[in-house]
């Protein structure tokens, strides 16, 4: 498939004193509980998604409508068996969208566990789970079950081309779920990925795959 770019105390994998509340894209990997395939299956390449998958889904692009600086897009992405990937935009008051790479200069807004800040990415990713959570939960009659890892995976994308790396890798990911190091018996017997360097290393070598075997 073809990407189109324009189109308590627990510890903090943010980058401390980043401020996640500046206009960029973020490539965001969130996975559910001890990777459980709770969001349905990959049949024939395609992602199946079942009613808690189209939760999932639905609830991302929520997201965008509730708040006026988010932008996202249906080709930015994915819900898996047992994870999503997507990319969040960060828009200015005016809502216009920055080449990716330039930021707005701003006093860092720091975020703390327990202290949300408005507006920044690990609030919106925060809002987000919670909301799938509470949704999923209620149809299952589970209340209060973990349906989410404590935390997840961010990088700021830096230029164009990793944009488009990371768009290729997001749509073409049931594709590869066979190769997916989050799918717990991919055939390269890779561990899941602990670090958001991991994922960005997994972007680069399946964009090579795809791009040789297309």
């Amino acid at each position: 498939m073809k990407y189109d770019p324009q189109k308590h105390h627990r510890r903090s994998i943010r980058l401390k004193g980043y401020d996640y509340t500046q206009p960029g894209a973020y490539f965001i990997t969130i996975c559910t509980h001890q990777r459980m395939q709770v969001f349905g299956e990959i049949v024939d390449s395609k992602m199946i998604l079942n009613d808690a998958g189209k939760i999932a889904r639905d609830e991302w692009f929520k997201t965008a409508k509730l708040r006026p600086y988010v932008e996202l897009y249906e080709d930015e992405f994915v819900v898996m068996p047992n994870h999503a990937h997507g990319i969040i935009w960060i828009v200015d008051e005016v809502g216009m969208r920055h080449p990716v790479g330039i930021r707005r200069r701003r006093i860092p807004t720091a975020e703390s566990f327990g202290k949300p800040v408005k507006g920044s990415i690990p609030t919106i990713v925060r809002a987000y789970k919670s909301a799938v959570t509470y949704a999923v939960n209620a149809m299952q009659n589970m209340r209060g079950a973990a349906l989410w890892q404590k935390n997840y995976y961010e990088h700021i994308i830096r230029n164009d081309r990793e944009l488009n790396n990371v768009g290729w890798y997001i749509v073409n990911n049931p594709l590869n779920w066979q190769l997916d190091r989050d799918n717990l018996q991919n055939i390269r017997k890779l561990s899941p990925p602990e670090k958001v360097e991991e994922y960005v290393k997994d972007v680069r070598e399946m964009v090579l795959k795809l791009k040789a075997d297309s």
